[in-house]
């Protein structure tokens, strides 16, 4: 019997490669939205600041690496692409190459942990228009059938608690035990978050590492806001946060950024810089948990996705689905 699956797609953000690359990216990233010039302008030097390079393509690259190791090791010789939406290599390339290597079906592994439409929905609909390219183009479709949900899957908890515990080692010892562990994540309009899962996925997430390291004082905040001041959006900001409970007695902080599985430039720059900063001017003692990044439990975490998938359908096809609610995407 053929077996149901041909590969595996992990489909991610992108970003730029050099300093030539951060304003056609940009371009990419805000198509289809009215962003103020100098709003543009002020992103685009977050990334010069690190010489216009993302870490997220070489971090993805190591995750889907680990990600086929794991499964070869579970008996499963899956090839596995990468596919990014908004910068090299481009969705339509990469099932374009899937196609022309004979894949028909593979199992999408999107590189978020939590559901809004901004971090999962989309995406689909980016791999639906590039089907669509494929078929004009004369190549074979590549059916795509995604993973579920794994925001409280044990290997991607265990490897943030793992990068928590480091960065609590990094504090000053003398105020270690009174640290506050502070998850971030991507803020979405509050529109948004009202017909998605992502705050309440979130909040288990957080729960369980913070239950992980045996953390009592936890709080999630947001942080990487965009969009009009006069739309809500999800909050506190954590550098408003930072400011405003330093006032009030904070003694240290450890920053996990749960709600990115890469250390790309919204961490580098939002945390590592925008927050460090305000903890250096406010002398507050603060930390940076990495994400989970090449973390060898989130590895496992994926193979584990990827495989309860293939599981699922056996040797038959996946239904096709006419429609969905939104708020189950």
């Amino acid at each position: 019997m053929a077996r149901a699956f041909d590969a595996v797609l992990v489909i991610a953000f992108g970003g730029p490669q050099g300093r030539d690359d951060v304003r056609p990216f940009l371009a990419n990233v805000l198509r289809g939205r009215r962003v103020a010039p100098e709003r543009v302008e002020e992103v685009a030097h977050h990334y010069e600041l690190f010489g216009g390079i993302s870490p997220i393509t070489e971090l993805t690259s190591r995750q889907s690496v680990l990600l086929s190791e794991a499964l070869r090791d579970r008996g499963q010789e899956l090839p596995v692409f990468v596919g990014m939406r908004n910068w090299h290599p481009f969705l339509e390339d990469t099932l374009a190459t899937m196609a022309r290597h004979g894949v028909r079906r593979a199992v999408g592994f999107i590189a978020a942990a939590h559901r809004s439409y901004s971090s999962c929905t989309q995406y689909r609909e980016n791999v639906d228009a590039a089907r669509a390219t494929l078929r004009t183009a004369g190549l074979d479709d590549v059916e795509i059938v995604y993973v579920g949900d794994w925001h409280v899957h044990p290997g991607f908890i265990e490897a943030n608690a793992d990068h928590v515990r480091d960065a609590l080692a990094r504090l000053p010892e003398d105020v270690r035990d009174r640290a506050r562990l502070i998850f971030t994540a991507h803020s979405i309009p509050v529109s948004m978050a009202e017909k998605f899962p992502y705050e309440r996925q979130l909040k288990e997430t957080a729960q369980a590492v913070a239950d992980g390291v045996g953390a009592r004082d936890w709080v999630l905040v947001y942080q990487s806001r965009s969009g009009r001041p006069e739309d809500p959006w999800l909050g506190p900001d954590v550098c408003d946060y930072l400011r405003q409970e330093s006032a009030g007695g904070l003694e240290a902080a450890v920053v996990c950024p749960i709600g990115f599985i890469c250390d790309h430039i919204e961490v580098l720059y939002d945390l590592d810089t925008e927050a460090a900063g305000v903890c250096r001017d406010l002398g507050l003692p603060m930390t940076r948990a990495a994400a989970v990044n090449d973390h060898p439990r989130f590895a496992a975490a994926m193979a584990d996705a990827v495989l309860q998938t293939i599981e699922r359908y056996g040797g038959g096809l996946p239904l096709k689905i006419v429609s969905r609610p939104r708020e189950t995407v």
